[in-house]
This record gives C-alpha cells, sequence and structure tokens, in this order.
C-alpha cells in the first residue's frame, strides 16, 4: 500500500467559521486481482482530519464540511479513471464536536500497466486552491504464476451486517491509511490476498508468516508473530492481527511471507511504519542523552527542528513528524532527531545534521516573514530541499530593455553569483499598461541550480513578491515535481505580455540567468 500526506492552505471564505491553517488529509491506495476473471482493480483511500476543515453551517442549522474530489488515471494520453465527486463530512451540531476524522474508499478495475494517478483535493468551505497529488502506479498481476496483493493494514474487522465496499469475506474492514501507530493502538492489524499459489503447490497447503523487524537493522522481533495454515486456492484471503504493545518507539517493517511444506520462502512482501509507544524503553531507547540529539533539551526548538525536516522526509516521516511535534515527549522528539539522520548516514549521523542545520538557522534567518517562520516560505522550503542556489538574481523595480527605439540601458554586476539591476525607480501606477514600450515586472527572484539529484542539470526556481509585501512565493519551476504555471510570465508582469509571448524574464529563465 502507498500512503501520503496531503495538505492544503485554507482561506476563510465563511464569516460564520473561523478560518483553518490547514486542511490536511491521508491517502492511500492498494491493489488486487479476482483470478477467476483475469482482472485487476485500484482501492483508493481517504482520510480527513475534520478539525483541520471548513464546516458551514446549513440551512437546518447543523454544520457541515465538504471537498471537491477529482481522481484521475492516465496512460500515456489516455485517461482510464476519471471521478469527481462532492465528498460531504458528517455532520456536527456544533463547531465544538469537529475532533474525528472520516474515510472515503473508491474502488475501480484497471488493467496491467503503469499509470500516473492525479489527485486533486479542494475544501469547498475556502477560497484555497485544491491541494495535488502525481504518484506513477504500477498494476502487475498474472494469470499463470503465485503473486501477493497489496499488503494492507486494517483499523476496524467487524462482521458484515449489510454488504458494503468495505465488505470481505463476512467482514467490513476499514483501512488503516497512517503510516504512524501511536501508543493507543495495540494490534497491527492486516489483510492480504493470494493468488494462483495453487498453480505451484496445487492441493497442498502452504504456511503464512508475519512479523516485525527493525526498519534500520532488519532485526526481527521474535515475540511478535503471526503464523497461520492456508490451503492452496487460485484466491487465499488472509488477516492476521500482531499484538505491538510492548513495541518501542521507533521505524519498522511488517514483513510477510509464504513458505511451503519444506520451509522454503516462495513470495515475500513488507511494508514500512513508524511506532510512537514512549511508555516502553527499547534498546538503546534511554541513551538518546548520550547523542547529539541529546543536546536539544527545548522541547520547542526541538519542535522546530522535527518541523524543518519536512521539506527532505519521506511520506513515512511526515506523518511521525506531525504526530510527534502536536504533543509533548522531550525523549520521543529527540529519538526521532537521531533515528532520522541515522537512517541517512550511520556512521555519521550528527555530521549529516549539522550540514542540514546550517540550512535551517539561514532559512529561519533570512526568509522568516512575520508570522510565518523560513522553513514554512517557499524560498525555505527549496533552500532546505535543495540547497543553497548556484546563482541568484534579484530584481525589485525590473523594467525590460525591450524598449521602443531604445536599446538595453540596464546595467548588472554578477558579483558574488547574485544580478543587482540598476533601474531607476517606476511609480506603483506605471505598472498598469506598458507605457512607451516598457514592461514593469514586479519584485522577483531567480534561483538557478546547476545540478539537482534525480534531476537534469540547470533547474531553475522563480519566486515573486506579488504584493510587493517582501514575502516571495514560488512562481514557476523547470525541475520535477515543481509548480509549472505557463501563464507565469503574464502574471508576474500583471498582464502586460501577450498570451504565449516570451519577454525578457522569459529569456532570463530559459537561460538561466
Amino acid at each position: 500500500m502507498k500512503r501520503i500526506v496531503v495538505m492544503a492552505m485554507a482561506l476563510c471564505l465563511s464569516a460564520l467559521v473561523p478560518a483553518k491553517a490547514q486542511m490536511q488529509a491521508l491517502f492511500g491506495y492498494s491493489t488486487f486481482y479476482l483470478p477467476e476473471q483475469d482482472k485487476p482493480y485500484m482501492e483508493t483511500y481517504l482520510q480527513f482530519d475534520a478539525w483541520t476543515m471548513q464546516f458551514v453551517q446549513q440551512p437546518d442549522g447543523v454544520y457541515r464540511a465538504t471537498v471537491e474530489v477529482t481522481l484521475v488515471v492516465r496512460q500515456g494520453d489516455s485517461v482510464c479513471v476519471l471521478k469527481k465527486y462532492d465528498l460531504n463530512s458528517p455532520t456536527v451540531g456544533s463547531l465544538d464536536e469537529m475532533d474525528f476524522s472520516f474515510i472515503d474508499v473508491q474502488r475501480f478495475s484497471l488493467g496491467n500497466g503503469v499509470y500516473n494517478l492525479e489527485l486533486s483535493l479542494r475544501d469547498k468551505g475556502t477560497e484555497a486552491p485544491a491541494a495535488m497529488v502525481n504518484e506513477k502506479v504500477v498494476v502487475s498481476y498474472d494469470r499463470e504464476h503465485p503473486v501477493i496483493s497489496s499488503l494492507q493494514p486494517m483499523s476496524e474487522v467487524t462482521p458484515t451486517v449489510k454488504q458494503n465496499i468495505l465488505s470481505r469475506g463476512g467482514y467490513d474492514m476499514e483501512p488503516y491509511i497512517s503510516d504512524f501507530y501511536p501508543q493507543q493502538v495495540e494490534e497491527m492489524k492486516f489483510y492480504f490476498e493470494v493468488y494462483n499459489i495453487d498453480k505451484e503447490l496445487g492441493h497442498k497447503p502452504f504456511v503464512v508468516m508475519a512479523y516485525i523487524e527493525q526498519y534500520e537493522t532488519g532485526t526481527r522481533y521474535e515475540d511478535m508473530q503471526f503464523v497461520t495454515r492456508k490451503n492452496s486456492s487460485s484466491l487465499v484471503p488472509v488477516y492476521g492481527s500482531i499484538d505491538m504493545s510492548n513495541l518501542p518507539s521507533g521505524n519498522y517493517n511488517l514483513v510477510v511471507e509464504l513458505r511451503n511444506r519444506d520451509n522454503q520462502t516462495m513470495l515475500y512482501k513488507k511494508i514500512t511504519f513508524y511506532r510512537s509507544n514512549p511508555g516502553v524503553k527499547g534498546q538503546g531507547l534511554s541513551d538518546f542523552a548520550t547523542t547529539f540529539a541529546g543536546k536539544y533539551t527545548d522541547e520547542e526548538q526541538l519542535n522546530t527542528y522535527i518541523d524543518a525536516l519536512w521539506a527532505v522526509a519521506s511520506d513515512v516521516e511526515r506523518s511521525v513528524s506531525k504526530d510527534i511535534i502536536r504533543r509533548p515527549g522531550l525523549e520521543e522528539k529527540q529519538a526521532f532527531l537521531y533515528r532520522f539522520w541515522m537512517a541517512r548516514n550511520a556512521l555519521n549521523p550528527e555530521a549529516e545534521w549539522l550540514k542540514y542545520k546550517e540550512r535551517v538557522d539561514y532559512v529561519q534567518e533570512h526568509f522568516s516573514y512575520p508570522r510565518t517562520p523560513g522553513i514554512h516560505t517557499d524560498r525555505g522550503r527549496v533552500y532546505l530541499q535543495y540547497g543553497p542556489p548556484d546563482f541568484i538574481r534579484d530584481e525589485k523595480n525590473y523594467v525590460s530593455a525591450n524598449r521602443i527605439g531604445e536599446g538595453n540601458t540596464h546595467a548588472t554586476d554578477i558579483a558574488n553569483s547574485t544580478v543587482q539591476t540598476t533601474q531607476p525607480y517606476v511609480p506603483e501606477g506605471m505598472y498598469q499598461g506598458n507605457s512607451q514600450g516598457h514592461i514593469y515586472y514586479l519584485p522577483y527572484q531567480l534561483w538557478r541550480y546547476n545540478k539537482l539529484d534525480t534531476d537534469d542539470p540547470n533547474r531553475v526556481f522563480l519566486f515573486w513578491d506579488e504584493h510587493r509585501s517582501g514575502y516571495y512565493t514560488l512562481l514557476n519551476s523547470n525541475a520535477r515535481g515543481e509548480v509549472q504555471d505557463p501563464m507565469w510570465e503574464r502574471r508576474l508582469s500583471r498582464q502586460q505580455l501577450g498570451e504565449n509571448v516570451l519577454g525578457e524574464v522569459g529569456e532570463q529563465f530559459r537561460r538561466g540567468y
């Protein structure tokens, strides 16, 4: 199963309800197979935190939030699945009753192949733009060979009273979408399906074994396992659970194995999760005070440092860090910081952290804005994720050199990888038109990276100060996974440029300087 944290900035529309900072949701998906029909299919899961959403009062007096969901699955240029619908939350009688979450499950057929899944979520109670997710999805099931479906953690398993989309084999199975398991969750419940095992074993039985192992070392917890015997068939459902009440805080894998009568492993699958269990001391847990993480005893400072990891964290780590920051617990925060960098540099995690801390300190000092720490700004996020740019162009009142009847009159100084123009001050009112052939641009910064990991050379990020307030946001980039707006230069020039017209700043972006 793949799980992703989805967050969207929220701006209040209704005066009746106070605005929230961000809508938060978890998105996950699993794939399964119907062997008799040779038909793979996908399930998608959305879980929303109600308290992060904008609830609007209805005519009958109750409150309800609504999310516009758009799900598109493409293969090349072809749209294979398109689902667009309004998802309503449960209603509440008061805004004090929003401490709950709710889920949405969709199911649809999808043949073998490689797909691009696009998800858009928009809180209809706000003016906020939609939150977007793009994921590569691989579906691969074989009619002739044994295979395991996605390994799906479960939250609740109850007998089916009325058949519904959660029903499987006489039970309603509610998926557990988060990678984070807090102390109060004492069981790891899971479900998966085995297909075509009879092609290899005939009518012979096989053994299913599930266990928990440490993520970093692969050390297995022998007392935390699930074992059952199954008869071979074209489809074998497996539901199990493992008691993890005594599992200490840390990163782990849930591993499942299928073994034949000779104890040989035939199939194998695992998923990663994080366990928070402050009441249980694990090996080395009490020793974090002797590591670099133990030097930080101010819990608020630790919260800031953990929050700053968002830019380079995995989906699992982002989900975990969000929950850790919410609640008190100095030792757990120290453990998280240490393990985070241990996973990236086992030989010298402190050196890895100190390199990143330099970035954190820099963005906090240079990019912070009233009520917005530097780590939460667009420039801060890019700096944390990719490091210092190789080149910066900083323009406050840029006037295009493409003037009618004139040549290029602006001067530049390319010292210290920074360009500062010497354009005269232009009054605010002059930005409304293209007087005398000039193109006036809002303040912007162009950052170029000569090489990014896992990307092509010369990646460019253009930030703009839309309201001339000193707060810059990312307007456009040519880096993979970043904001890409084909109309960005028109917006930067306040619509002075025509559509599909490349201006001088567009040329700068293309060149990277």
